[in-house]
């Protein structure tokens, strides 16, 4: 179920679903921990004797934010009921502190009784075993806790502080459902204090005049001790809750200006999206630098595991869009977490913690008997080279300074030590994690690193080692143009795999999606077949100078322009990005470009693969749009990248949450949302567009022989 409105501060994360229920709290760090395992936390409202629960089919229900900023603007009727509810939810800029404010008004044209109620189903610290929750007579609130993580809900309506009644009990134990079923009547038992799998529902009376209104707030405050709770409820009353709310709007509406592009030459839609995605893709950072991929926990019962891990890559590729928009001091945390949890050699593994922890993994430590390294290399690379384009837009040497070591210097020594004796890398795992090898995506990537690495050395004054880089960095691009472009299709290979690996070891394969979460996560599993011989690929295999070549068609081949390992103009690049538009876009009313060949990640179609050959991403589809920016000489052939924002615009919900993949049919969300890599790839994708657009505004003023001039 979409994620469809995120709310935090980098300490605080809060997800409401499509039926506007809180499911996933993540306190203190961004993607751990999460202290709903995911469970609904109900929200429901009780007049003229009737309890209606928001999943309840006859409420109407838009969801949306405030424009410009990380306040939720939500409007909920039920006409049967005859109520209409304005809902503002915001996490506090500063404290860890959840702000929901609700309005009340009557459409029936009498005075009502209505009580609000608030379901808390927490497994604290993500599991129920040993939480308690009771009411606190200091606060008159009430407050759920287990070791150094405590929450503190309370309510004010008018001049009143407190929670008018409520219900603790046992959830799923013993048959019980939980507190909320307590509520159906009205009227709540205030017991004082339950332990371990333990629940929670509070009510809040309210008195709403005919044709008129009443609001009530609620909160949530988080901290380490009962005293903290305490602290931040008496900081709620003491500020005003009002004013707590208006300072986190004007922090984030401050926040999302801090890029002065003339927006003006975007359409509507594109424009929103391209300020939502900003906010959006901020809620999924943690404060302490990690770049989390998504943390919709409903992909758990997919595979029982989740995306709220940082990938270095994924972090890498979202840390271009914040240097885009100059949001340095998140690009800065970021890096100084890549360099707190690199490898000593210089490698980064497979994901990692919000802490900093290495994260699950099916990716082997050996194969067939032999020992391997469980790595993407493109992770590393690409680290390398979004440090590079950081330092290229801030110059800010102090900080550079004492990561030159472990980010630059001892990556680089890796790379050049980790490649075959053609020149390539040697293999290992790909963008989407599901393929060992030698791969295009990563090839690219290395030479845009090794480039960036060399170009710190130079600055650093480094020179011998900035020679021996760009040397390498050189012999590894006409490696990739010898043994990776295959003549005979005028295309790129997705991957080469090496004639000795070939014959002494089988195509093995361990499912995964998104290049983040497996669907068979286990080593060597799945489809022996579908790695080096993809089913999409009919007949033998082309062989080239020591490689058997996967012609499979992926739009993971963007990379070859994308981090400089060629232009975009290079006719052969050219004839890789119009072959992948015209094998991957999906050809239904839907559209969008697939991510390669009969991908099975969520596969909805699988017999007409020729017209689906996939299901459609926002970024296969977006890279696309990044090509065409690239080559436009003239603002007709820019424009031309337009539609594909359009299209990424179309698929946001009204919140403008964009997810991982569409349906191709229905155009329904599949897998996580929102996707910190989606909207990441719209701000990318978006600056690109409005600089070459002023670029090309500035040639066409340019004066008459001011160029010849040697003005230019």
């Amino acid at each position: 179920m979409p994620r469809e409105i995120p709310v935090g501060n980098g300490d605080l994360l809060i997800n409401f679903d499509e039926f506007y229920r809180v499911r996933d709290i993540y306190y203190p760090c961004v993607g751990r921990y999460n202290h709903t395992g995911g469970h609904v936390q109900r929200f429901g409202v009780w007049a003229d004797g009737e309890l209606f629960w928001i999943e309840h089919p006859g409420w109407k229900r838009e969801l949306r934010y405030r424009e410009g900023t990380l306040v939720t603007a939500v409007k909920l009727t039920h006409d049967a009921l005859g109520l209409e509810l304005t809902c503002e939810d915001a996490v506090d800029f500063h404290e860890p502190v959840l702000l929901r404010k609700i309005k009340v008004r009557d459409l029936k044209g009498a005075q009502r009784d209505v009580r609000l109620f608030f379901h808390i189903d927490f497994s604290i610290k993500e599991s129920p075993v040993g939480d308690t929750a009771d009411f606190d007579p200091e606060t008159a609130g009430l407050v759920l806790y287990k070791d150094d993580s405590y929450f503190l809900v309370n309510t004010s309506v008018g001049e009143r502080t407190a929670v008018d009644h409520w219900s603790i009990g046992t959830k799923r134990v013993g048959g019980a459902e939980g507190t909320w079923r307590d509520a159906e009547d009205g009227v709540l038992g205030r017991n004082a204090i339950s332990q371990g799998s333990v629940d929670a529902t509070i009510g809040v009376n309210m008195t709403v005049p005919g044709k008129g209104e009443q609001t009530a707030m609620m909160w949530l405050a988080c901290g380490d001790s009962y005293e903290r709770v305490r602290e931040l409820n008496w900081v709620i009353k003491s500020k005003g809750f009002d004013k707590l709310m208006s300072r986190t709007d004007a922090y984030w509406r401050l926040w999302a200006r801090k890029d002065r592009s003339d927006r003006h030459v975007l359409p509507d839609t594109v424009r929103e999206l391209f300020v939502r995605s900003q906010l959006i893709l901020r809620t999924q950072i943690d404060n302490r630098g990690a770049i989390i991929a998504a943390t919709d926990s409903d992909i758990s019962h997919f595979a029982g595991d989740h995306y709220a891990y940082c990938w270095p890559r994924d972090g890498a590729l979202v840390a271009q869009a914040l240097i885009l928009t100059y949001q340095s001091e998140l690009s800065r945390s970021f890096f100084r977490y890549c360099a707190r949890v690199i490898h000593k050699n210089g490698y980064f593994l497979h994901k990692y913690t919000p802490e900093g922890h290495m994260g699950s993994s099916w990716h082997p430590w050996t194969m067939q008997g032999r020992t391997v390294l469980p790595i993407q290399q493109d992770e590393t690379a690409l680290v390398v080279w979004a440090l590079r384009q950081h330092f290229e837009v801030f110059k800010d040497v102090e900080f550079i300074k004492p990561l030159y070591n472990a980010l630059v210097a001892q990556p680089a020594i890796w790379m050049m030590s980790y490649i075959d004796s053609n020149g390539l890398p040697r293999p290992s795992w790909d963008l989407w994690e599901e393929r060992r090898g030698v791969h295009t995506f990563t090839v690219a990537a290395t030479i845009g690193a090794l480039t960036a690495a060399a170009a710190f050395a130079r600055d650093f004054g480094d020179t011998e080692r900035a020679e021996a880089i760009d040397a390498a960095a050189e012999r590894m691009r006409e490696a990739m143009l010898k043994h990776l472009w295959n003549p005979e299709t005028n295309c790129f290979a997705r991957m080469a795999t090496p004639i000795e690996d070939v014959a002494t070891s089988p195509a093995t394969r361990a499912g995964a999606g998104v290049g983040q979460l497996a669907a068979q996560p286990q080593a060597g599993g799945g489809d022996t077949n579908s790695t080096t011989f993809p089913s999409a690929w009919k007949g033998e295999s082309p062989h080239v100078k020591g490689y058997r070549l996967d012609m499979t068609r992926d739009s993971a081949n963007y990379a070859l322009f994308a981090f400089g390992a060629l232009r975009a103009g290079n006719p052969m690049v050219t004839a890789e990005m119009d072959s992948l538009f015209k094998r991957l876009w999906v050809k239904t009313p839907i559209g969008g470009c697939a991510r390669y060949e009969r991908d099975y990640y969520h596969m909805v179609e699988r017999e007409n693969t020729e017209a689906v050959p996939g299901n459609p991403w926002v970024i296969c589809t977006l890279w696309h749009a990044q090509h065409k920016i690239a080559l436009a000489k003239t603002l007709e052939e820019l424009r031309t990248a337009m539609p594909m924002l359009e299209w990424a615009a179309e698929h946001a919900r009204d919140s403008g949450v964009l997810a991982e993949q569409y349906h191709p049919y229905t155009g329904e969300m599949i897998s996580v949302s929102p996707l910190t890599w989606s909207h990441a790839t719209v701000v990318t994708t978006v600056v690109q567009y409005l600089r070459r657009h002023q670029q090309l505004v500035d040639e066409a003023n340019m004066p008459a022989g001011f160029e010849e001039a040697g003005v230019a």
